[in-house]
């Protein structure tokens, strides 16, 4: 097993310089995108390969796409991320110069955000439904029972069965509910 060389102390971390940046353009302009392991050394740089890979994926590369997204861009990503979840390499390939961290950042300090102040769920896609917490298995005393058409808990072989409140607000035999209170007010 060969020992990574990032490991290596002499190397550069962190922020990249512009001399740095345009050695790095200049070697991939006359040899091309070769092994990125070897890349650093041949082009006069004190980084590792995997550095180099990534500033030249998502920050140098010509056919990058700068700036804000458009209105379409975020439409899409929106569209494809219901589709798709969060396999941003695949929505990136949709949307030509921008990078899949672009995206992924964008989508987490933008779009999301949106959603959410408008109502609707990031990771399903719906409108976030909630019905007051009124209504979400309210405490019942022994004489509220009676006004939904419930039978009293102390008549043998007989149950009260309480509507379920699912996570969306769903109850779960709100008919029966609604049956046994209207016959009993008959």
């Amino acid at each position: 097993m060969r020992k990574p060389s990032c490991d290596i102390k002499e190397l550069n971390k962190g922020a990249w310089s512009k001399q740095e940046d345009q050695k790095l353009v200049d070697y991939i302009k006359k040899h091309g995108e070769v092994c990125w392991r070897t890349l650093p050394q041949a082009a006069g740089l004190h980084r590792c390969g995997k550095s180099c890979r990534l500033r030249w994926i998502n920050y140098l590369r010509p056919d990058l796409k700068r700036g804000n997204f458009a209105e379409d861009e975020e439409d899409l990503i929106i569209k494809l991320h219901a589709l798709l979840g969060n396999r941003w390499s695949l929505i990136a390939g949709r949307l030509p110069g921008r990078t899949d961290n672009e995206v992924k950042n964008y989508w987490n300090s933008h779009i999301r955000k949106k959603l959410i102040s408008n109502g609707i769920d990031p990771n399903n896609h719906r409108l976030n439904h909630t019905i007051p917490s009124v209504y979400q298995n309210p405490p019942m005393s022994d004489d509220s029972s009676k006004h939904f058409g419930m039978k009293d808990n102390n008549s043998k072989n007989e149950t009260s069965k309480s509507p379920r409140v699912y996570n969306h607000g769903e109850v779960s035999d709100a008919a029966s509910v609604i049956n046994q209170s209207t016959s009993t007010l008959a």
